[in-house]
């Protein structure tokens, strides 16, 4: 058990935690915040559990991970974040000594879901805040993916840890080394984060708002300081600039390197633009649908049904209007592109319109063959073939994504939940969208879903996050198997 490695670099990762956690307890030492005995403790903990970790499985350090191994280490990684993540809210007694629910919040923050179980967020602390906010900047571009990026001397430097993780059907490569590849995409994520930090402060918004939502804006999370969100500000300078980053976050970040180097072949990516034709026809049609109902301005109908769109789209789930009260058209709709997503490669969740657009194509190759039954068309990806090897976890992955879905809106079901509730929510956290419709809307929280149901929902956000795949194949009897020679092995 010693020569477990999986075990080493969780301590690695927890070291690495209690590190994060100093940023938000510096801010409440500044401000004198009674947050901060909550992050020491939590501090503590984390350097405890992960030194502990660290020297038990030393000796591992140079042992080779197998595929099913590292599988293991990013699903393991991303629970382990979630339960050590919730202390600073355990410890500051956001909950009320629930665990569960503090564990759903730091899940949902890294996970970058935003579905929240607190009922008034203005009242806690701002160090508190700024942790909830700085979860989902940490998950956004990948726990692993960072760690890839800035420790791969300990061991995180496996292509599979790489394709693991990070969102699309196709995890690209920027350059042909792993590590190098991890470090470039977060440094565009870090300096996109940046641009946006300044942006919000000349817009008018303070420091500290402009750092929390930044961090919430850029991973695509939708965490706020404020109940009501985005429309707290009642700045349309401010949400200019938020639908500009969430739609910058919503694109494969591969393209932005691509850009860099001076490829300016990347604005006819055909992903890319699927995904702005996506946006413009939803904007167009909720802005005609919601005209009259919600407002006779004009220009305000536009830039309300621009932001939730976009933010829905992109899995961000900001909210500038109660969306649930617009009409049955347009609240379905935005319940619709929940399943739609961003861009493979971005920081968007949910199934991605690439998977769409192939799922699409491949249905359309299905029905010529019916008609044509000789004939030996491919599906194509702009001036690419899509070989049949792409294409069949993608309609498997569809496959698995509907049934997950609809499984567990039958469980919520089962709770006592309405459809409309219960649909919604597993729709918002298996997307990594946010708020739902009805008892899970953009005005309330999910307090409204039992226990029982907040676990489940916390797995949906891993399971959509980690794109299905990743947490699923460990659970075959052959996963297992190996398992079992390899610790046999190891004995």
């Amino acid at each position: 058990m010693r020569n477990n490695r999986i075990f080493f670099l969780i301590g690695i990762m927890l070291l690495f935690l209690a590190v994060t956690m100093i940023l938000p307890a510096l801010w409440s030492l500044s401000e004198q915040g009674v947050d901060l005995t909550a992050f020491l403790k939590s501090i503590l903990f984390c350097l405890a559990a992960g030194g502990l970790l660290y020297f038990i499985f030393l000796p591992a350090r140079g042992k080779e991970l197998s595929i099913v191994e590292n599988f293991t280490l990013v699903t393991l990684a991303w629970f382990v974040a979630g339960i050590f993540g919730a202390l600073p809210y355990h410890f500051y007694g956001v909950f009320d000594g629930s665990f569960l629910q503090a564990f759903f919040e730091s899940l949902s923050g890294f996970t970058t879901t935003g579905a929240t179980l607190i009922e008034d967020i203005e009242v806690l602390p701002r160090g508190v805040l700024l942790w909830r906010s700085l979860t989902q900047w940490l998950g956004g571009m990948g726990i692993i993916v960072l760690f890839l990026a800035v420790l791969p001397r300990f061991g995180f430097r496996s292509m599979t840890m790489f394709k693991a993780e990070l969102p699309g059907p196709i995890a690209e490569r920027v350059v042909p080394r792993v590590v190098e590849t991890a470090r470039r995409l977060w440094l565009i994520y870090v300096a996109l984060t940046l641009a946006q930090v300044i942006l919000l402060i000349i817009s008018g918004l303070g420091v500290y708002d402009s750092i929390a939502h930044a961090f919430t804006t850029m991973p695509t999370g939708g965490f706020s300081t404020y109940n009501a969100s985005i429309a707290a500000f009642n700045n349309p300078f401010a949400e200019i600039i938020i639908i500009v980053f969430m739609l910058f976050a919503g694109i494969n970040f591969a393209l932005y390197f691509r850009l860099i180097r001076g490829d300016f072949n990347v604005f006819k990516n055909p992903e890319l633009r699927f995904f702005l034709v996506v946006l413009l026809i939803g904007i167009i049609l909720v802005s005609f649908n919601t005209y009259g109902q919600t407002s006779a301005n004009i220009s305000q109908v536009i830039r309300d049904s621009a932001f939730q769109v976009v933010s829905i789209t992109t899995t961000t789930g900001y909210a500038t209007a109660d969306f649930d009260h617009w009409p049955s058209f347009s609240r379905i709709f935005l319940l619709f592109m929940m399943f739609f997503g961003a861009c493979g490669g971005s920081t968007g969740g949910s199934m991605k319109q690439v998977r769409w657009m192939m799922m699409f194509k491949y249905s359309l190759r299905e029905l010529r063959q019916m008609v044509h039954p000789s004939a030996r068309t491919s599906v194509k990806l702009g001036d690419q073939n899509v070989s049949d090897e792409v294409l069949r976890p993608i309609m498997g992955f569809g496959f698995i994504y509907l049934t997950l879905t609809a499984l567990a809106t039958l469980a919520l079901a089962l709770m006592g939940l309405d459809f409309e509730t219960a649909f919604s929510a597993v729709a918002a956290t298996i997307g990594n969208v946010g708020p739902g419709l009805a008892g899970v809307g953009p005005t309330e929280t999910y307090g409204v879903i039992p226990p029982a149901g907040q676990l489940l929902l916390t797995v949906m956000m891993v399971v959509g996050r980690l794109e299905i795949y990743t947490v699923l194949v460990i659970l075959l009897p052959e996963s297992r198997q190996l398992w079992s020679r390899r610790l046999n092995s190891r004995g």
